[in-house]
C-alpha cells in the first residue's frame, strides 16, 4: 500500500488542503487487515507527517483487505469506492467516525508513491 499524502512537499502550496488541516491535531492509521503493512499519519500545525509504523493511539484506523485493495480504493477516481469498499467488507474502520468522514474529504490529496 504505497500511498503517501500529497502534503509532505506540496500542501503548503495548496490553500484548500491547508484549510482542511486547520485546527486538526491527531494521528490516524492505514493498514492491511493482517497488520503486515501499516502507516500512520500525524496531522498537526497544518502539516501531515507519516511514518511506516503503527501509532500508539490513532484517532481512527482504516484496515484494508490487502495492500493492493488499499491502493486501488485510495486512488480510485470513483468517489464511491471507499463506501463500496466498506459495504464489500474490503475495508474495516475503527475509531472516531467523524474524523473518518473528514479523511474522506482529503482523500483527493492522496497520490500513489512513485517507484524509485
Amino acid at each position: 500500500m504505497a500511498v503517501r499524502l500529497h502534503d509532505e512537499k506540496n500542501a503548503s502550496k495548496n490553500p484548500d488542503f491547508q484549510q482542511q488541516l486547520k485546527g486538526k491535531d491527531f494521528a490516524f492509521q492505514m493498514q492491511t487487515e493482517d497488520g503486515n503493512v501499516v502507516r500512520h499519519f500525524r496531522i498537526k500545525d497544518q502539516a501531515v507527517k507519516s511514518k511506516g509504523k503503527a501509532h500508539k493511539e490513532p484517532a481512527f484506523t482504516i484496515s484494508f483487505k490487502d495492500a493492493d485493495t488499499g491502493l486501488r480504493i485510495l486512488t480510485a477516481k470513483d468517489k464511491n469506492a471507499f463506501m463500496k469498499g466498506i459495504q464489500d467488507k474490503d475495508i474495516k474502520v475503527t475509531g472516531d467516525l467523524s474524523l473518518v468522514m473528514w479523511f474522506q474529504g482529503i482523500a483527493k490529496y492522496l497520490k500513489p508513491r512513485k517507484k524509485k
